[in-house]
């Protein structure tokens, strides 16, 4: 039997950036899964959002990754085409990565962040992941090991470990089970927590493919994603490496067969626009699902769940993967809190009363993104690729009602910086409302719950490279007297940081002088003034509130 204070099942991005956090704020973590260390990840995720790369950029990893993925000079822009190799109805500018800090203009610029949005498939991405959380002293990653016969307790969880090449079984205790294994997740059920939602909201014939002649054909600029728009088949073509790989998505049209029952080869060759002539290789089929399911509850005593095994997304906006990260930064520093010893067990308690209504409110927009989709899809004129104006009439009016629809997944600020928790136990409100977001839009804001937002100091270094792990208090104004507040961090342990801002960058802090960020780059509180009693502030976002 051997013991851990964090045991976490699966090492895919959700589970290796907890990892990662978790030793990053001295907690020894160990992870276990059952892929080899150097068995490829699927194909699946595209996109690494701008508060991911937020995160990564704390944890000392941003620039690598972005340096990884697509060419350089490879643009990332989305284009609307009749096929692969056809016309081209519209397109959303969206900048390379050697363009992505100097760009200003198109809808994906202009990032409130020191780190916008980068795309780099999970088959990039994963690796990078798995050897940087490897490397760390804290954490011990065990393969080709499965998690079986799980039991939970108040204080601990236990498991047994099956070796997958030998059959052996050992016990393994833990303080904390933390489930990031996937839809099919093995703590969710031991913990009894059940999925519901909409189980099916449409089937994708997914098919990764090896076609290094199809790059030239294309009559347009090459981009990252190809969206097909024809009346047989609509569908989307990612590219993978910028020379050779592919992944193609074919929607399935309603009363279709199953995926086997669809002509694969037919749907590809439609989609990408080229003759019986022409060759690739299938390296994979990667069919899927597009489902908005969430799990009841995240939480039984000392296991919680993260990612897919919590919720399963429609992939729009690219959010499946990130929004699993923003479970695991959340519950990070949460647990880390409570082992580093300055909080008390109740903090974890903010996990799922944090967690849970940001799920369930942000996988809306997806699913009525989705909806819109699958009508644009469902509506295309048989005159779409014929020469002439009615041919011409109809592509401009396709190809504006796609740009209008998709430049909001794209281009999703709303969905990286509008999220804000509402009904926390650690966040001292002050009864202002959080302002509305969309998709794609949003208002910075420092009520209690939002974001803490982003400002380009005066000497040009970002505000986030300047606060602590820990929490960090915003001054704007140096004559406020903080002592009282740091004392009262010092009596419990709590780590903060007193950070002064130039009034100059004030504007965007809704004219606070006083602005409490934690360690998740959350606000917790803010004022003009400390409160008369700043040691209940300090017991309230440690979670000791209800002990006063």
């Amino acid at each position: 039997m051997s013991e851990s204070d964090v045991l976490i099942v699966g090492a895919g991005p959700v589970g290796l950036t907890l990892a990662i956090d978790l030793a990053w704020r001295g907690i020894g973590v160990t992870v276990v899964e059952t892929r080899a260390p150097a068995a490829p990840p699927e194909p699946k995720c595209n996109h690494v959002a701008a508060r991911t790369m937020e995160i990564f950029r704390r944890l000392g990893i941003a620039e690598k990754i972005r340096n990884a993925g697509l060419p350089a000079d490879y643009p990332h822009d989305i284009s609307y085409r009749t096929s692969f190799t056809g016309q081209e109805l519209t397109r959303i500018k969206i900048p390379c990565r050697r363009d992505r800090f100097t760009a200003t203009e198109g809808p994906d610029c202009n990032w409130p962040t020191p780190e916008p949005p980068h795309r780099i498939n999970q088959i990039f991405l994963e690796p990078f992941l798995f050897e940087h959380a490897a490397a760390q002293p804290r954490i011990r990653i065990v393969s080709r090991t499965a998690v079986e016969d799980v039991v939970v307790k108040d204080s601990s969880a236990r498991v047994n470990l099956r070796d997958l090449d030998s059959g052996a079984v050992r016990r393994q205790n833990c303080r904390y089970l933390i489930g990031c294994d996937g839809a099919r997740s093995v703590v969710r059920k031991a913990i009894g927590a059940e999925l519901s939602g909409d189980a099916i909201v449409q089937r994708v014939q997914s098919t990764y493919i090896r076609a290094p002649g199809l790059i030239d054909l294309q009559q347009s600029a090459r981009a990252w994603g190809t969206g097909a728009i024809n009346p047989r088949r609509a569908g989307m073509v990612y590219a993978i490496d910028g020379s050779e790989r592919w992944l193609v998505h074919n929607y399935m049209k309603p009363g279709e067969g199953d995926f086997d029952s669809v002509d694969r080869d037919f749907c590809l060759r439609t989609i990408l626009g080229v003759d019986a002539g022409f060759d690739y290789e299938i390296i994979s089929k990667e069919d899927w699902y597009g489902r908005r399911l969430i799990a009841n509850k995240f939480r039984d005593r000392s296991a919680f769940i993260a990612g897919d095994a919590a919720h399963i997304w429609v992939p729009y906006a690219g959010y499946g993967m990130n929004a699993g990260i923003a479970d695991a930064m959340n519950l990070s520093w949460l647990l880390a809190a409570h082992l580093n010893g300055w909080a008390p067990a109740a903090i974890l308690d903010a996990y799922e009363a944090e967690r849970w209504p940001i799920t369930s409110q942000v996988s809306k927009f997806a699913m009525s993104h989705a909806e819109a989709e699958i009508r644009r899809r469902g509506a295309v004129p048989d005159e779409i690729e014929d020469p002439g104006p009615r041919g011409e009439q109809a592509r401009d009016e396709v190809g504006r009602l796609t740009y209008e629809i998709n430049v909001q997944q794209y281009a999703c600020a709303g969905l990286n910086f509008g999220t804000y928790y509402d009904r926390s136990p650690i966040i001292a409100y002050d009864g202002a409302e959080h302002p509305a977001y969309t998709m794609d839009h949003y208002t910075p804001s420092t009520v209690p719950g939002c974001r803490t937002p982003h400002l380009w100091r005066e000497d040009g270094s970002s505000l986030y490279d300047a606060m602590g792990a820990g929490f960090t208090l915003l001054r704007f104004d140096p004559a406020v007297d903080v002592a009282a507040l740091e004392a009262a961090a010092r009596a419990r342990a709590v780590p903060l940081k007193i950070l002064d801002i130039e009034k100059s960058r004030a504007a965007i802090f809704d004219g606070n002088a006083l602005v409490l960020s934690r360690p998740d780059q959350h606000v917790a509180w803010r004022g003009n003034r400390l409160p008369a009693d700043p040691a209940q502030l300090i017991d309230r976002v440690r979670g000791a509130a209800g002990a006063l």
